[in-house]
């Protein structure tokens, strides 16, 4: 039977003047400093963004501190605030490690429970001084093991695909240990920590293998945060996803004006409108599961899991349809490598099965609100 909780407020799914403004400061940044030539040209660099606008986006925008409390160095607003800059990065694929960064790791060490490790790393994350990932967070289990020896915690194994796995400065690890799965933070090193970069479809969000050889952890609190984490992630990747799609669509609808065919503008053709209709109604859905999402991780509410996988799979839908029809009514010019259609079809592409494919998160619904099959189980 389908488990009933509380309604969100109303009020919560619509943006408040704060976030209005600061969605007006962040199109503006990103537009300035990361439009495609911008990103091409971060992609060529070690660490494969600008690490001066990470700086910048932490200390003169305040970015990285949004949803962290004021007591460990942060804005203390809530993630509602967080998730207008995720969607305003998705926008222009800003390629930075905010994700891993800013809200998995983030959220991770908030949820854990330990205030010294709170106190330790949130206040250098949200100045822009530390850039983080997790690795063991994922549904089918960590494939690393955590031993006490002499010089103390220590891990081992390796985890595949890990988010800005090459490079963050610090990795917060589920690993198993003999009394159970425990949280453990790794400032990784080259003796201790080999990480494998990995080339993958989606340049602007790294991915690598990190294998731990006895690489040197402290435990962090008692507390599992698996689930809170995957569905914060969740509920950031959709609105970064409604942010591409609306980009999509927007440098469509403007094009399809310019392009003329016949001597009309190819926009004014029945086809073409019926085309953009149809992803502009799939972008609006996506928004409203993308705000519903952000409403319930805001103020913690026991619907979130339905919320973010609900969120999962129709804003992962809404991108793939905008992209497509991105590259299919640009005509030539959208399958070329110069126009930067092809990015957003990547990030597309990547995003929908980065915490689950759509299937997956189906059949998570059904068995989270009680319905019977052999999927949901």
């Amino acid at each position: 039977m389908h488990r009933r909780h509380p309604e969100i407020d109303p009020q919560l799914l619509s943006e408040t003047d704060e976030q209005r403004e600061l969605r007006t400061v962040l199109r503006d940044f990103f537009t300035e400093t990361s439009g495609p030539e911008d990103v091409r040209k971060h992609l060529a660099t070690p660490r494969g963004y600008d690490e001066a606008l990470w700086s910048r986006l932490a200390r003169e925008i305040g970015v990285h501190g949004l949803a962290i409390p004021e007591e460990y160095g942060g804005s203390g607003y809530t993630f509602a605030e967080l998730a207008v800059a995720m969607e305003e990065s998705g926008r222009t694929l800003y390629c930075a490690p905010l994700l891993p960064t800013v809200v998995l790791a983030a959220h991770a060490l908030l949820h854990c429970e330990d205030r010294q490790a709170c106190e330790r790393y949130l206040p250098r994350i949200a100045d822009g001084t530390l850039t983080a990932t997790v690795a063991g967070f994922h549904d089918d289990g960590s494939r690393v093991s955590a031993e006490r020896e002499a010089a103390g915690w220590v891990l081992r194994g390796a985890e595949d695909f890990v988010l800005d796995g090459s490079d963050a400065d610090l990795i917060v690890v589920r690993a198993h240990t003999p009394d159970g799965v425990r949280l453990f933070s790794c400032e990784p090193d080259d003796g201790t920590c080999l990480r494998t970069p990995h080339r993958v479809l989606d340049e602007t969000r790294r991915q690598a293998r990190v294998e731990f050889r006895g690489a040197l952890a402290t435990p962090v609190g008692e507390a599992d945060p698996l689930a809170a984490t995957l569905d914060a992630g969740r509920a950031a990747l959709a609105a970064e996803q409604v942010g591409g799609s609306g980009h999509a669509l927007d440098a469509t609808v403007e094009f399809v004006a310019q392009r003329y065919q016949f001597g009309r503008p190819i926009g004014s053709f029945q086809a073409v409108k019926h085309r953009l209709a149809d992803v502009l109604v799939a972008l609006e859905a996506a928004r409203s599961a993308s705000s519903y999402a952000t409403a319930c991780l805001a103020v913690a509410s026991p619907q979130l899991a339905v919320a973010a996988s609900a969120a999962a799979v129709v804003c992962s839908e809404a991108f793939r349809l905008a992209t497509a029809e991105y590259v299919q009514l640009h005509g030539g010019i959208g399958f070329t490598w110069e126009h930067p259609a092809h990015l957003y079809v990547r990030r597309a592409r990547s995003s929908e099965v980065l915490f689950g494919t759509a299937d997956r998160h189906r059949a998570r619904l059904a068995g989270l609100i009680g319905v019977a099959g052999p999927s949901a189980a």
